[in-house]
C-alpha cells in the first residue's frame, strides 16, 4: 500500500491533508434534506448502528412499532442516508428500503457529486464520527447530530473514478474480514454451547454417572440424583421488594448495576456507574454484597450477577436473598444462567416487545439443590471442565478485535486518501453477508425510540 504522490491541506480539522485531486465541498452542496411525509401505508424502518436502515420486521416484532400518526414519519428510498440518535457515536446509516422512520431523524438525499458507495465507508470512518461529535447538541441520552451545523463543514470528493474504486476496494476487503469474523464467531457459539453443555448436565445430573436417578416431576428438568432436592425458587430465597427513598442523600454516593452492565451467560460485571452518574435514584433498589441480582427484561439475554458489594440495582432487576445453608449463591447463579432455567422464564416472560418476568412467575420456578458439599464439587468440577474452553473462546475473541481494528484503519486510510487505492486490481468477489443479530446499541436505541425520545 502505497500513499498519493502529492497532497494538500483540507482546511477541514478532522481530515487534515487529502490528495492533491480530490475537492473539498460543504455538505450543504453534497446532499440534500427530504422531509417527505404522508407515506403511512409504508414499512416502518429502523436505524442501526450494525446493520444500516432495515424494515423493524427484521427484528421479528422484538421492537415496539408505531401504532399512530404514521403519517408524520419521513420516508426514506434506497440510497438515502439516515442521521439516527447514535449517529454521534457510529455514524451515518444508509438505507437499502424504501419506507419510513422517526421524525426525530434527519434524511440525507445524495446529489452526482458524490457516490452511495464511497460515503457509506466515509460515513462509518473514525474520522467522520469525530466530525458528528463535534456537531452534537445536548447532554447524555438527549444528544443530537446539529444538521444546520454539520451541512456548514466540509467533505472529501475524489473525482467520479476513484470513489468507485474505493468503494469497490473497501466491499472486497470488508467482505473478506467479514467472513472472517463470520467463522471466529461460530466457533465460539460452538465453544460457548459445548460449554452451556458442560453446566447443564451438572447443575441438573450431578457429576457421578453412577448415581441413582429419579424423575423431578418437573418435565423441563427431567430425571434428577435421588438424593437431590426439587424446590421453588421462593421457598430458597427473597425477592427483595421496596424502592429506596430517593431523598436520602447516601443512596447517590453508591454504585448502581442495571442489566446492561452485566455480560450476557457469564454472571461477569462488564463495567459500573454510580447512581450520580446515571443521573436518578428514584425506581432503584437497595441491594447487599453477596445477593443475586436477575434481569426480569429480555431473559433470553441471560443476565444475572452476584452483588459483589453494597449496591443499588436498576428496576429491570431482582435482588435475590438466597438461604446459604441450602444453596450458595454460586450454584444458585450457575443455576440460573443455565438452559433449564432459562427456557423456563422465556416461556413465562410477558410483553412482546419487551419480554419481562414478573415476580410471581420467579418465585414458583423450579430449581434443582444438591446438598451444599455437592454444590461446591459441580462448581470445581465446572470451573475445571470449561476454563480452556474460556480461554480459547478469550483467544478467539481477540482476534476479532483485532481484525476488526485492523477494518477501522483500513477503511480510515481508504477514505480520506492516506493510501491509494486507484490501481488495485479487484477481483471478482461475492460480497459477505451477515446476519441479522441484536446489538445492545442498536436495543437501546430501539428502546429510547419506545420510551418517546422521538
Amino acid at each position: 500500500m502505497k500513499p498519493y504522490p502529492k497532497y494538500k491541506d483540507s482546511g477541514a480539522f478532522w481530515i487534515g491533508k487529502v490528495p492533491e485531486n480530490w475537492k473539498l465541498v460543504k455538505t450543504k452542496y453534497v446532499f440534500s434534506e427530504r422531509v417527505e411525509k404522508g407515506y403511512p401505508n409504508k414499512p416502518l424502518l429502523a436505524a442501526t448502528q450494525t446493520k444500516g436502515v432495515v424494515p423493524k420486521s427484521m427484528y421479528e416484532n422484538r421492537t415496539v412499532e408505531a401504532q399512530k400518526d404514521l403519517h408524520l414519519l419521513k420516508l426514506v428510498n434506497p440510497g438515502d442516508f439516515v442521521i439516527s440518535l447514535r449517529s454521534f457515536q457510529g455514524g451515518i446509516e444508509y438505507s437499502k428500503h424504501r419506507g419510513i422512520i422517526s421524525p426525530a431523524y434527519t434524511v440525507m438525499i445524495p446529489n452526482n457529486r458524490v457516490s452511495d458507495g464511497y460515503f457509506r465507508h466515509l460515513a462509518k470512518s473514525k474520522e467522520y464520527i469525530f466530525l458528528l461529535q463535534t456537531c452534537v447538541t445536548g447532554i447524555r441520552e438527549g444528544q443530537n447530530i446539529n444538521y444546520e451545523l454539520l451541512r456548514k463543514t466540509p467533505m472529501p470528493i475524489p473525482p467520479e473514478s476513484e470513489q468507485i474504486q474505493i468503494a469497490r476496494y473497501l466491499d472486497w476487503q470488508t467482505s473478506k474480514i467479514k467472513k472472517f469474523i463470520k467463522n471466529k464467531k461460530k466457533l465460539i457459539a460452538l465453544l460457548k454451547e459445548q460449554k452451556q453443555n458442560i453446566i447443564n448436565e451438572a447443575v441438573t445430573k450431578g457429576i457421578n454417572p453412577n448415581v441413582k436417578m429419579k424423575n423431578s416431576g418437573v418435565e423441563w428438568i427431567g430425571d434428577v440424583p435421588e438424593h437431590w432436592e426439587v424446590r421453588r425458587l421462593k421457598s430458597l430465597s427473597r425477592i427483595n421488594s421496596g424502592q429506596v427513598d430517593p431523598k436520602k442523600e447516601e443512596f447517590n454516593r453508591m454504585i448502581l448495576i442495571a442489566p446492561n452492565h452485566i455480560e450476557s451467560k457469564t454472571g461477569k460485571l462488564v463495567y459500573t456507574e454510580s447512581v450520580a452518574e446515571q443521573g436518578a435514584i428514584s425506581g432503584k433498589y437497595f441491594v447487599n454484597k453477596g445477593q443475586l441480582l436477575y434481569s426480569k427484561i429480555r431473559p433470553a439475554l441471560r443476565k444475572a450477577a452476584i452483588a459483589p458489594f453494597d449496591c443499588l440495582c436498576s428496576a429491570d432487576m431482582y435482588g435475590i436473598t438466597f438461604d446459604r445453608k441450602t444453596i450458595s449463591n454460586e450454584f444458585a447463579l450457575i443455576s440460573i444462567l443455565s438452559d433449564y432455567f432459562s427456557k423456563y422464564a422465556i416461556d413465562c416472560s410477558m410483553r412482546v416487545a419487551m419480554p419481562k418476568i414478573n415476580r410471581e412467575a420467579l418465585g414458583v420456578a423450579w430449581m434443582t439443590i444438591p446438598p451444599v458439599n455437592e454444590q461446591e464439587e459441580i462448581i470445581k468440577y465446572i470451573y475445571e471442565e470449561t476454563s480452556l474452553i474460556d480461554k480459547t473462546i478469550a483467544r478467539t475473541e481477540r482476534e476479532i478485535e483485532l481484525i476488526q481494528e485492523y477494518r477501522t484503519r483500513l477503511v480510515s486510510d481508504v477514505v480520506t486518501g492516506k493510501i491509494d487505492v486507484r490501481d488495485v486490481e479487484i477481483p471478482v468477489f461475492v460480497e459477505e453477508t451477515v446476519e441479522m443479530e441484536e446489538s445492545e446499541e442498536d436495543l437501546n436505541e430501539e428502546q429510547n425510540m419506545e420510551n418517546g425520545d422521538e
